[in-house]
């Protein structure tokens, strides 16, 4: 099982229609796409959150029931949801504007024993560590990951409109990645990190998305770069969630002892499948690719 603990928040994807601009409420968070697309793809997940008492919360919590997902998301009275609000340019790129001031999303339940007993991966999202208290939430959470036995999965997932002092990002994302097993690249991301740094991860599978060029693989000194497919993407939103869950829904229940090229090569070409089709439709989550349609352009 992959247990996902994280941002919950609602994408209000921007789009001009006669000179106007609309938004469509989408439901969204990376943490929280992750879960939904882990169980869409076959394996099994669960989501720890936060939302506030408001039309919003409402809104995302009936979307997790109405996906069956197994979801622990406590409600706060004094907060709203979180909100994203995106813009896509011609290509479908999407850029992000956040209403996250005194919000919801980084007020997270104590995750209980029996649920991470249950996990085979912990995946830890990236938004809290804007707070102190979630910076402490996190490094906690993954350390008791740790002590029990569990591999434990961090997207970086870097958003300057939250972060806005880049050099003290790195520094506390830097803390946090030392206590991950798996981490998660965007190919600007690495830039930010600095490559030698991405390069110097080698006791730590390092999963880099690489948008149109598909992915790339480093673990223990060994790498791998993989072409995705050739589709025309209409929204880029969730895109490297719906990747990075194809590729932990491949490695559940699975071994780093075990972990070849074969196995990790598989992982990622099925991420990269899972990233592609997930752009051909509006939202992160609403057109995530079924597992047949996965299967026939693998």
């Amino acid at each position: 099982m992959i247990l996902c603990i994280g941002e919950i928040l609602a994408d209000m994807i921007g789009s001009v229609r006669n000179g106007q601009t609309f938004y469509e409420c989408k439901a969204g968070g990376a943490p929280f796409n992750v879960a939904c697309a882990v169980k869409q793809f076959g394996a099994e997940s669960a989501f720890v959150g936060c939302v506030g008492e408001d039309l919003i919360g409402d809104f995302l919590l009936e979307f997790a029931k109405e996906r069956d997902l197994a979801q622990f998301i406590s409600r706060d009275q004094t907060r709203n949801t979180t909100l994203a609000f995106v813009r896509l340019d011609e290509h479908g790129d999407r850029s992000f504007c956040f209403y996250r001031k005194q919000t919801a999303d980084y007020q997270l339940p104590l995750v209980q024993e029996d649920l991470l007993e249950r996990a085979h991966i912990v995946h830890v999202g990236s938004l809290m560590l804007s707070e102190e208290e979630g910076r402490d939430y996190a490094a906690t959470l993954m350390r008791r990951a740790h002590e029990k036995g569990k591999l434990v999965s961090f997207d970086i997932n870097f958003r300057t409109d939250i972060f806005r002092n880049e050099k003290e990002a790195v520094k506390i994302y830097k803390e946090v990645i030392a206590l991950a097993d798996i981490v998660k690249f965007s190919e600007d991301e690495v830039e930010t990190f600095g490559k030698d740094y991405a390069d110097g991860l080698k006791e730590k599978l390092v999963c880099i998305s690489l948008g149109k060029r598909g992915c790339r693989w480093q673990f223990r000194g060994e790498g791998r770069t993989l072409e995705t497919i050739d589709i025309k993407p209409v929204d880029t939103t969730g895109a490297g969630d719906a990747f990075y869950a194809g590729v932990l829904s491949r490695l559940d229940g699975t071994s780093p002892c075990d972990w070849t090229d074969e196995t990790l090569s598989k992982a990622l070409q099925y991420g990269n499948v899972c990233g592609a089709l997930n752009t051909l439709g509006h939202g992160a989550i609403d057109n995530l690719p079924t597992r047949e349609e996965i299967a026939r352009w693998l």
